[in-house]
């Protein structure tokens, strides 16, 4: 296939006019033109386009994108230029900085019993939005599931996020990550934290596995790595990520400790020390002691129930009776209480930032 070139047609009513435009103000090199005693067709290289420019041809114009790391420095700054045929260019940054949006603070219950529908997502998983209105744009919490077990048809790729979990609620999955060794299987209770941009690969999972997975901000980019192989021949355990470390928690033998609420404990994941504070995970289970009235003034708390049931009581609402695969945020400053947990309640606590104030009432 190295002797195959592809190219996109762009018509022109006037074939000299749009020669400089390409070349001196695209930067582009032009590579054909015929026929020579009237040119009815240019071809033009560069920014890995190969455009022909043909007069008269059926197509419509249409719109070029140019990312470049330099956008103030490329066509004399312009972000938007028409070339004389009447292309559109929009000329953009090639890794534009993560904008994360001020958080919209609301009160919200995602029951499973609403029947929220399924989507079938990247890679063929099945995805549930959790926090339908994802608070302004600042998170998105996903209950992912795959129906079918065996090998998934995943590629080498990273996320430009904040900040990213993948706890394991059912089942198992193994994943490769760069500069972390082999495979590894991810077990119910089990959760990854994956740092901005670490290259990974989804290898294989058991039937109806099911995850969730936090992404901050809520709409961020996947980009395919086709030139790394995982596992990488480094093993680098300390290595940092926007000041992110990998973590790899494991539920089995973990030490429980009271909670920051009355009548619960819980199990660090050592999140909180590992992101330097951008996220906290606390896996909660019902303790000694009657459950009170609290608020908090961390910026995005979500809980998700793994497992049992457990009422909760916000100011001015009606209780809700929470059973396994509901989920609640709980905005700052608001007094909630967690009352009547059943023996087995499981509960999984995310927020950020990891470290904040409670306030028992």
């Amino acid at each position: 296939m190295s002797d195959t070139i592809a190219e996109m047609r762009l018509p022109t009513q006037e074939l000299r006019e749009d020669i400089p435009f390409f070349t001196r103000v695209l930067g582009m090199r032009m590579d054909m033109i015929y026929p020579a005693d009237d040119p009815r067709v240019a071809v033009f290289s560069g920014h890995g386009l190969r455009l022909r420019v043909e007069k008269d041809a059926p197509e419509p114009p249409g719109t070029i994108r140019i990312l470049t790391d330099d956008p103030d420095g490329f066509a004399d700054g312009a972000r938007a230029l028409t070339a004389p045929n009447g292309t559109r260019i929009e000329i953009d940054a090639r890794n534009p900085p993560m904008v994360m949006p001020e958080t919209v603070h609301s009160f919200v219950v995602c029951r499973l019993k609403d029947q929220a529908p399924w989507i079938i997502g990247r890679a063929g998983m099945h995805y549930r939005d959790l926090v339908p209105d994802r608070l302004g744009g600042s998170i998105i919490a996903s209950h992912i599931r795959i129906p079918d077990g065996g090998p998934v048809p995943d590629m080498v790729h990273f996320h430009k996020v904040g900040f990213q979990l993948i706890f394991c609620i059912h089942g198992w999955v193994d994943v490769v990550y760069e500069d972390q060794g082999p495979k590894m299987r991810l077990y119910a209770g089990d959760c990854f934290i994956q740092p901005p941009e670490i290259r990974h690969r989804v290898l294989e999972a058991s039937d109806n596995v099911q995850v969730i997975e936090i992404g901050v901000p809520a709409e961020h980019v996947t980009e395919i790595d086709h030139e790394m192989e995982l596992p990488t021949p480094h093993l680098r355990p300390e290595r940092e990520w926007q000041g992110q470390r990998f973590v790899f928690n494991k539920g089995a033998g973990a030490a429980w400790m009271p909670f920051r609420l009355p009548g619960y404990v819980c199990r660090d994941t050592t999140i909180a020390e590992n992101t330097r504070g951008v996220a906290g995970v606390q896996v909660i289970k019902k303790g000694q002691g009657d459950p009170v009235w609290a608020s908090h003034d961390t910026d995005i708390h979500f809980t998700f129930v793994m497992d049992g049931t457990v009422t909760l009581e916000g100011e001015g609402r009606e209780p809700y009776r929470l059973e396994q695969g509901d989920a609640f945020v709980i905005p700052p400053g608001m007094k909630t209480r967690l009352s009547d947990p059943s023996a087995d309640v499981e509960l999984l606590e995310v927020t950020l930032p990891g470290v904040f104030n409670t306030v028992l009432r």
